[in-house]
């Protein structure tokens, strides 16, 4: 059975997450992996038509899509959604089920073991944890994901030192607690991928004129590249291990401080949490997602 994965994205202010689908996107299409859904967990006007065009100009049609329209409070200015969402006219963010429903049908309904991948905001998987049964299923949140999921691949954090504050935990105070909740009561393994490994890492630069995502880039400011935050995890996770993807592992107990947004870790071999460290430099990485993207 091919790997199954479902994707978590703010799709927000930055263009990473943008290479990182193009990554999934290229996997499915090479039928090296299931995409069954895509979840947005950062909402603006132009969310799910924007995602819905990006997935169709790649060629990838009716993937379901789940959206948190709650997700409003995080600031900035996105760049590239109203030009992708022009593409799709129709579509809006009604189109979309809710987040946290779309995650318990994904689950309920999959065959096998599922991974999530996750490049945003925490608060929709936290609120999936913490659901009741319902008419999609007998089960909790938290036990639908003992059950399906096998791993969760997360990047959030910053783990060269205790006490750091990283975009996707300490944002705003439902991201510092979602972050909190996560850490202590996800089930499964989770592996992190922190700021600091994908800084300085910079992909995208060499997109050709009428591709989609170079016209994400562009419009993004970044047409000559961007640090990859998350496409660098995306296909860690595509991958399916860390040490083939070209990175140590070290494992123990991740926590958020929901003051701050703060995160920690206690290193512990059985530890259900890791976060990655580079084993080379950082042309290794960005040369692996420029030649799949």
């Amino acid at each position: 059975m091919k790997k199954q994965i479902i994707f978590g994205t703010d799709w927000w202010t930055d263009c990473d997450d943008a290479v990182a689908l193009r990554l999934i996107t290229r996997f499915v299409k090479e039928e090296k992996i299931k995409l069954l859904g895509i979840v947005i967990n950062a909402c603006m006007e132009h969310s799910v038509a924007s995602v819905r065009a990006f997935l169709e100009a790649d060629g990838l049609e009716n993937i379901p899509l789940g959206i948190d329209l709650g997700a409003t409070n995080f600031g900035g200015t996105p760049s590239y959604q109203k030009h992708l969402a022009e593409r799709c006219p129709s579509v809006t963010n009604n189109d979309a089920e809710d987040a946290v429903r779309l995650y318990r049908k994904l689950l309920a309904q999959a065959e096998g073991k599922v991974e999530m991948v996750e490049v945003g905001f925490l608060q929709a998987v936290s609120a999936v944890l913490k659901s009741g049964a319902d008419d999609i299923s007998p089960l909790s949140g938290r036990e639908l994901v003992e059950q399906k999921v096998s791993k969760i691949w997360v990047m959030a954090g910053k783990w060269d030192a205790d006490g750091e504050k990283e975009h996707n935990f300490c944002l705003n105070p439902r991201t510092r607690v979602a972050g909190k909740e996560f850490c202590e009561s996800c089930p499964v393994p989770v592996t992190f991928l922190g700021w600091e490994i994908g800084y300085g890492v910079i992909t995208g630069s060499k997109l050709q004129d009428g591709d989609v995502l170079r016209q994400v880039m562009a419009d993004h400011g970044s047409a000559k590249g961007r640090h990859s935050w998350d496409p660098m995890l995306t296909l860690m996770a595509l991958i399916g291990d860390e040490e083939k993807a070209g990175y140590s592992t070290v494992f123990g107990h991740a926590s958020v401080d929901e003051a701050t947004g703060a995160n920690y870790f206690k290193k512990d071999p059985s530890g259900k949490h890791a976060y990655v460290v580079k084993k080379f430099e950082n042309d290794y990485y960005s040369d692996a997602i420029d030649k799949l993207i």
